[in-house]
């Protein structure tokens, strides 16, 4: 209740199940649906001060966005039902399901992974795909990759393991392992799609903003028959040499008129790990935009 409160600007009291809120009309309007909607949430999972964060995230949503998105919102795994929280969010899988090629642009924490890893794994169980691919740039963030121990499956495997952790949670370990064994999931580095024609699958490429101009041109012309790709990425982070162009920042302006072609762009707002991020993410960001601080 204190979390609704200080998100919408009201005041609540309650005695049992009886709500008495307090402030302007629509600020109540929108707390009366955020209370019925967690209210019958409950019957299905606990209600945590984390699932109150998300459910928070999407009380922004305009009529408008809702009637465009409201049957496109939703992932149906084995493992349950996965939706989009913020309107960025929703939008995203709208155009996932509905675009052969997707790019997801915007912060850390704001699902762009997550969501692509639950729209492959659904269009796998669906037989929308007969495999999923995974793939990210092995891109040194600040170390260096000969100093890691083992073959340079191992050296990459820490850059992959984002991909697997999403896996893990959708399919249950077991399952992925042989999913992986049968080569129906296969998790790769950018390096080694050269050459390839990849048909009837769903491919993700997470970490886009690390792609060199070549590399990006190379994975966007992998794409085959009957296939899906979702290309993710936050071009605020990206870790190549100064003298690198970002593939995903140079893509923007190349495709971003392609009629088939979507482009989601996340924003802090869309954050849904703890609010401090999205107030972390937006204190850099200001902080960048100050000419005063940028030529130190």
């Amino acid at each position: 209740m204190r979390q609704v409160e200080r998100h919408i600007g009201v005041e609540i009291n309650n005695r049992g199940n009886n709500f008495h809120v307090t402030g302007d009309l629509k600020s109540i309007e929108l707390t009366e649906n955020i209370l019925k909607e967690m209210y019958a949430a409950t019957e299905a999972e606990f209600l945590s001060p984390e699932s109150v964060h998300l459910y928070l995230q999407g009380i922004n949503v305009t009529e408008e966005l809702q009637e465009d998105v409201s049957s496109e919102v939703s992932i149906k795994t084995k493992r349950g039902i996965i939706r989009g929280r913020t309107p960025n969010q929703k939008i995203y899988l709208a155009n996932i399901q509905s675009h052969d090629i997707s790019f997801g642009i915007g912060p850390a924490g704001t699902g762009k992974t997550y969501l692509a890893v639950a729209c492959a794994v659904a269009a796998l169980e669906q037989d929308r795909a007969r495999r999923i691919i995974l793939v990210r740039p092995a891109v040194e963030a600040g170390e260096k990759l000969g100093f890691l121990p083992g073959d340079m499956a191992q050296k990459i495997d820490p850059y992959l393991r984002p991909l697997y952790d999403a896996l893990y949670e959708m399919l249950g370990f077991e399952k992925v392992a042989k999913l992986i064994e049968r080569n129906i999931i296969e998790v790769a580095p950018l390096a080694f799609m050269r050459g390839r024609t990849l048909n009837e699958a769903f491919i993700i490429l997470d970490e886009a903003q690390n792609t060199t101009i070549e590399q990006m041109k190379m994975f966007l012309t992998r794409l085959g028959f009957n296939s899906t790709a979702v290309i993710t990425g936050d071009i605020t982070q990206i870790d190549l040499p100064s003298a690198k162009l970002s593939g995903l920042r140079h893509v923007i302006d190349i495709l971003n008129e392609e009629n088939e072609i979507s482009f989601t762009f996340f924003k802090s707002k869309d954050v849904v790990r703890h609010p401090l991020v999205a107030r972390i993410l937006d204190a850099y960001e200001k902080h960048e935009q100050n000419p005063l601080n940028n030529s130190k």
